[in-house]
Parts: C-alpha cells; structure tokens; sequence
C-alpha cells in the first residue's frame, strides 16, 4: 500500500486538514493503552497521515477525568506552538468515524537516533546525562542514561510545564532533518505534581537563558487576558489553568530545572 502524500509538519495547511479532511481509518495501533486509529485525512486534494485517539476509546484512569485525554492532548500541542519549539505534532479536537477525539499528524521515526542508552558504568560517559540505576535480570542493574542534547533539554521544560506524568523514551520521535517530536500528551495538566519522565538529567540545573525567556513569555501570554489562555480555557479547567500558570512560575522563581518531589514515582513504568 503507498502512503499519502506527507504534509509537513506546522504548515498552515497541517491544521486544516486535520480538521477538516476525510478521515480513513488504515488500522490501528494495538500495543497503546486506548484506542488508537492509525489513519488517513484528505481535504482540498491534499492528504497525510494521522493518528485519531476518539474520547469513546479512553480508558478511565483514576486520577484523570473521563473523557479528557484529547483535549489535552491538544492542550500540550497549543503550549508547545507557543513555546515556539515545535516540539509536538500538529493536533486538533475534532469529529471522526468513532466520535470527537484527538487528530495529531503522523511522525515518521528516524532510527539510528540513540536517545536513551543503559550503560554498565557508575557515571554517564561525555555526551550523556544519568537518569537512574534500572534492573536488567538476574540481580543486576545498569545506568540507564540519555543524551546530553538540547532538544531533550526543550522537551524537558515543556513537561515541567504541562506536568506530563508519562514522558517514556517511546513518546520520542527523531525525525528528518534533526527535528525531534514529543507525543502521548493524554496524561497532562493535572492540578497535583505528577511529573513522571526520563528526562530528569538536568534536575537541579540552572535553566538555559533560552527557556527563560520562553517561560516569560508563556506567563505573558497565560495572563487573564493572553491568547494562550483562551485556547486552554476550552480544553482544560479553570483550575489546570491556573496551575500551569502557577508551574511556569515556579520555574520562573527558581531558575531551575525542576527535580523529582519523591511524592510520586519520579519514572514512568515500563521506561519505553
């Protein structure tokens, strides 16, 4: 079967045809905890590829509303276009074949990119951050570690945002020409810490002048009155909203990266 036509990534054209186009459903992607469509979208003589997540597919979680997953999802996308990152897929809310739910384009992976190693050493090699002993069998452990690379370093300050309870070394996506996405954002914006993820090499570190500058302008831009806000006041709650703002305050405050609150396991299970 050939593939459509790939749209790239954060045209203008993307969103459109995401919510607007034919959605096909190609099959879907079984080893995903809820329903996930693997399918396709045509709009206008255009089509991509896509991943349709519809709300009547979430499983209930316990400390996660039912039937919030895809606004968040899409939550996570509208902070990261404001980060000016570029760090998740194009997503929007809209209708399909099962019902509402999340529209994200299709990222293809680019392998060979070794983002996350286990090492038998005490300390990561040049190029590398320690994130935590893991057990390997039989007794032993290993360092498991990832790289020392500033798109992690983006992708780690946009979680402690969004509070992402679920950033596994599967939710990275390397693609062509050096770009690298983040996806699986179901799981964010809780009211309560819930920051799980690999990427606590920085942990303690002081924050990029980068990313300080970028959180000056997501609270601006989270004000009362900020276009940010707006978008997020119709896919999460009053209360997930002045928590994030509170969060990028708190990072603003502290200049650092944040580390784990040892209030709730810091690494998500399985770590892939």
């Amino acid at each position: 079967m050939s593939a459509p036509e790939r749209i790239p990534p954060r045209s203008v054209t993307t969103a459109e045809l995401l919510a607007r186009g034919e959605l096909t459903v190609r099959g879907q992607i079984r080893d995903a905890s809820n329903a996930v469509l693997h399918c396709s979208v045509s709009h206008d003589g255009q089509e991509a590829l896509c991943v349709y997540k519809p709300v009547r597919g979430e499983r209930p979680l316990w400390d996660f509303p039912d039937g919030t997953l895809a606004q968040r999802e899409v939550a996570a996308y509208e902070v990261s276009e404001a980060t000016g990152w570029g760090l998740v897929p194009p997503t929007v809310l809209r209708d399909g074949p099962y019902g509402e739910g999340m529209c994200q384009l299709w990222i293809d992976g680019v392998p060979g990119s070794e983002l996350l190693a286990l090492v038998d050493a005490e300390e990561p090699e040049p190029g590398w951050k320690a994130i935590g002993l893991a057990e390997v069998g039989e007794g032993k452990t290993a360092l498991l570690v990832h790289a020392d690379d500033e798109r992690l370093r983006r992708l780690a300050v946009l979680d402690a945002v969004i509070n992402n309870a679920d950033r596994k070394g599967g939710h990275l996506l390397p693609a062509e020409g050096g770009h690298l996405y983040g996806i699986d954002h179901g799981v964010t914006f809780n009211t309560e810490n819930k920051l799980r993820t690999l990427l606590w090499g920085w942990a303690g570190e002081p924050l990029t002048g980068e990313a300080v500058d970028v959180l000056k302008s997501l609270k601006e831009t989270l004000g009362p009155s900020g276009a940010l806000a707006r978008r997020l006041a119709v896919l999460i709650t009053a209360a997930e909203l002045d928590a994030t703002r509170a969060r990028v305050d708190a990072l603003l405050d502290s200049g650092k990266h944040p580390e784990p609150s040892g209030e709730w396991p810091a690494i998500p299970w399985p770590p892939v």
